[in-house]
């Protein structure tokens, strides 16, 4: 089994050219989970892999993570095979934010007869879920507000922040065995998003090594951030990740 991450998009909400933040999971070269569906996330998605996402994982419900998704609908509902076949993965306490982010507009389509999930296999989750024999982990990042996003890790591979603040509590845990992490980093922070000074702040060395930064605000930030040592994504890049431990959630010691 070779895993990979492929970076379909690396920007800030205001970073067109860097394409909506958003990445695929790939299992011996196929897709296997997309996270997050931006305005612009479909067609690089589609441009990549020709078909619509099986898998999508939702961190969070700022449009530039989830504007994708009326559109996705259409293709969806429109195609007897796939419709209702995607699964979209997302923490239960977003699912009330997601329906009303993108669901809840009065008659879908215009004629009538078709809700918005039917297009999709909606799964709420909490500690994580199961996809094609992997256990992902899901737990609360530090965005915006409290219970709003959360990142998405697979236990000795790789680590996916999404939106945050520096987080080293979850870190400790969940990038404990020699994670890629995968981190929103811009050149400056603000109150919902990190940069480079909380990341040096908070973060231990070993942990900065294992660093992937994206969603920033440009390209001229990115050369920045590379030219401080770091590692910066670009759109389209695709990273090799070891490979998984054996499933199991990351706080099983703690489930009854």
């Amino acid at each position: 089994m070779n895993l990979a991450l492929r970076f379909l998009g690396v920007g800030s909400s205001q970073a067109v050219e860097l394409g909506s933040s958003g990445a695929v999971i790939e299992r011996d070269g196929e897709p296997m989970l997309l996270i997050d569906c931006g305005p612009e996330t479909l067609s690089r998605y589609l441009d990549a892999y020709g078909l619509p996402p099986a898998a999508i994982y939702v961190t969070h419900t700022h449009l530039d993570h989830v504007g994708g998704f009326e559109r996705l609908f259409t293709k969806l509902y429109f195609d007897t095979v796939r419709r209702g076949a995607t699964r979209v993965f997302a923490h239960a306490a977003l699912v009330p934010l997601l329906h009303a982010r993108v669901a809840d507009y009065p008659n879908v389509l215009a004629e009538g007869g078709a809700n918005f999930w039917d297009a999709f296999r909606l799964v709420p989750v909490s500690r994580g879920f199961w996809l094609d024999d992997l256990w992902f982990d899901v737990f609360a990042a530090r965005h915006h507000a409290p219970d709003t996003a959360f990142a998405l890790a697979l236990r000795g591979s790789f680590v996916w922040t999404g939106d945050t603040r520096p987080i080293p509590e979850m870190l400790s845990r969940y990038a404990a065995a020699g994670e890629l992490v995968a981190h929103d980093c811009g050149l400056v922070g603000n109150p919902s998003h990190s940069g480079l000074d909380d990341i040096e702040r908070e973060y231990p060395l070993d942990l900065r090594s294992r660093l992937v930064l994206y969603h920033y605000g440009s390209a001229a930030d990115g050369a920045t951030m590379a030219g401080r040592g770091y590692r910066v994504a670009k759109p389209g890049e695709r990273v090799a990740l070891k490979r998984a431990s054996e499933p199991m959630p990351a706080d099983a010691a703690r489930t009854p």
